[in-house]
């Protein structure tokens, strides 16, 4: 027996912190739920020093590789009278990695602390009840050990297969059969070049959170904001497992026993690129009291796999059959709310899921080809446009524009990531672009030549002021727009685009546009990355 739990030390996971004793009861207070970080004994400590490095230097390695076997190979190392000691030097050293690795194992043992978590931990895994998975809940530990908690194969859902849910793609051009043929072999080389960069630095650009060395960084930030979500607000770490097989590190804060009317509420965040739900967005909707579900990219933090589009949207799925078959939610009791790149998960989810409450999206844009165009040499337009829409199509207004249900926008005034030019120029904010694209397509008859003109007017404000200003310098009458819309809406309840506003004067069409530009969108007068404050969160306006 002794024998076994020593070789489950040496095979399991690091353990961070405890959150709180298992022993000790839930309902206590927020100070008695305080917890500390685990404390290992001198040989632990110093052994996993050792296989840290090694680990650190197996990556260098391991991603320098090429660069390493041209040189090997161009100094004669590499033929059979070279290999042998080498071999023989790589056998030694594994062989010294595994006793430090037995040792690490004995100091853990010894460790009443980690003793105790092991045990639960395997107990957990034998049987996964509601009252081991609590008891489990009390450890913060590598995420690829944790148990399995929801699968998408536990569901039957239409949208799903292993080969993932749909996405909206690109139209293709119609070719004959011979020019599609000649066609394909010229792009061939463009095709090959597009992938390699899609793949290798394409992909980290666009979601550097997804890079180890950054994440290894924000380890202490990560682990003391994943702390303050589980000892001060009781949140529940989950592992889901998508149709693609990529697990998903969630974290889910349960307000529905708080009495609140916002607690009913489930607000599910989509971070930004560089954003993890234990720092990310999550915070604002929790401060406002609502339940909220955060969940990481594919990649980042404890979630696994790579965030390409389709992997982002098999990861918000099983997200959403989560929250509706384990966690109890109706879809018109969720509300998606995204902050900056995650808007094209959430714009997926609302059209996927068309019953859901509302979206809000924040510092977020409508496609993604122009602000990549922005940063990357206008000679590799071209190669640029294919790679995008071919690897990174994150096309935001074009799934938006299916959902039926209330949108707010938020604009960053001083946003200095999602602008094609720079933060001093408002009008090149995507956002604006975002807003149009939504607006003529609800209502189109508003929306004319002279409509987008006088809301392009208003997004040209920077502050407060000058917004009321060209408000009041139309005369724009909300009472009066409100009666119209809700007339329109009461004689025809019809589906969006709508054609309120065909038998308009100009006048009333240009107070119509600009009382929906202001419905659609607020603004907040700051930078990209400045967290959006809990009063500035709200719900979309309804009619």
């Amino acid at each position: 027996m002794a024998g076994w739990m020593w070789l489950r030390c040496v095979l399991g996971p690091h353990l961070q912190r405890i959150h709180r004793s298992p022993d000790q009861s839930r309902l206590e207070g927020r100070a008695g739920r305080r917890g500390w970080n685990y404390q290992p004994r001198s040989l632990e400590k110093h052994t996993d020093s050792v296989l840290g490095w090694a680990s650190a230097l197996w990556s260098l390695s391991y991603y320098s590789s090429p660069l390493l076997l041209c040189y090997l190979y161009r100094k004669g190392y590499i033929c059979s009278s070279k290999l042998v000691p080498v071999t023989q030097y790589v056998g030694t050293v594994l062989v010294c990695l595994l006793g430090v690795a037995c040792l690490r194992g004995w100091g853990r043992w010894k460790n009443s602390e980690y003793v105790q978590f092991i045990s639960i931990l395997e107990e957990t895994r034998k049987n996964h009840t509601p009252e081991n998975k609590q008891k489990l809940r009390c450890y913060d530990f590598e995420f690829s050990f944790w148990p399995l908690d929801f699968s998408w194969t536990e569901v039957s859902n239409p949208k799903q297969s292993k080969a993932g849910v749909s996405l909206l793609k690109p139209e293709p051009r119609l070719r004959g059969a011979a020019d599609g043929v000649l066609h394909s072999v010229r792009t061939l080389p463009c095709h090959i070049i597009s992938f390699l960069i899609a793949h290798s630095f394409g992909r980290r650009m666009l979601y550097p959170g997804s890079v180890g060395l950054l994440q290894k960084a924000m380890r202490p930030m990560l682990q003391q904001g994943q702390a303050k979500l589980i000892e001060e607000f009781d949140g529940q770490r989950n592992k889901l497992v998508a149709c693609d097989g990529n697990e998903i590190d969630t974290m889910f804060v349960d307000r529905r026993r708080d009495g609140g009317q916002d607690g009913q509420t489930l607000v599910i965040c989509c971070e930004g690129n560089a954003g993890f739900y234990e720092v990310g967005c999550m915070n604002t909707p929790l401060e406002g009291g609502y339940s909220v579900l955060g969940w990481n990219h594919p990649g980042f933090g404890g979630s696994t796999g790579v965030p390409f589009p389709q992997n982002e949207a098999n990861a918000m799925d099983v997200v959403i059959q989560y929250a509706i078959h384990k966690l109890g939610f109706q879809l018109s009791d969720i509300v998606v709310y995204a902050w900056s790149i995650g808007g094209f998960t959430a714009s997926w989810a609302v059209m996927s899921y068309p019953e859901i409450q509302a979206l809000v999206l924040d510092a977020s844009f409508d496609d993604l080809l122009p602000l990549a165009l922005k940063v990357m040499p206008d000679s590799w337009r071209p190669l640029v446009q294919h790679t995008v829409r071919q690897y990174m199509n994150l096309n935001n207004a074009e799934q938006l524009l299916k959902y039926q249900g209330p949108v707010l926008l938020i604009r960053r005034t001083r946003d200095e990531i999602i602008t094609t030019t720079g933060p001093e120029d408002i009008m090149s904010n995507r956002g604006n672009d975002l807003l149009l694209k939504l607006l003529q397509f609800r209502y189109p008859k508003i929306m004319t030549d002279e409509g987008v003109r006088v809301v392009r007017e208003w997004l040209g404000a920077s502050n407060y002021m000058e917004e009321a200003s060209v408000y009041s310098g139309y005369e724009v009458d909300d009472d009066w727009c409100v009666s119209v819309l809700q007339s329109y809406k009461a004689d025809r309840d019809v589906l969006f685009p709508w054609s309120v506003g065909e038998d308009m004067t100009l006048e009333g069409r240009r107070q119509l546009a600009l009382f929906l530009a202001r419905k659609y969108m607020r603004n907040f007068e700051t930078t990209h990355c400045t967290p959006l404050p809990a009063s500035e969160f709200h719900s979309p306006w309804r009619l």
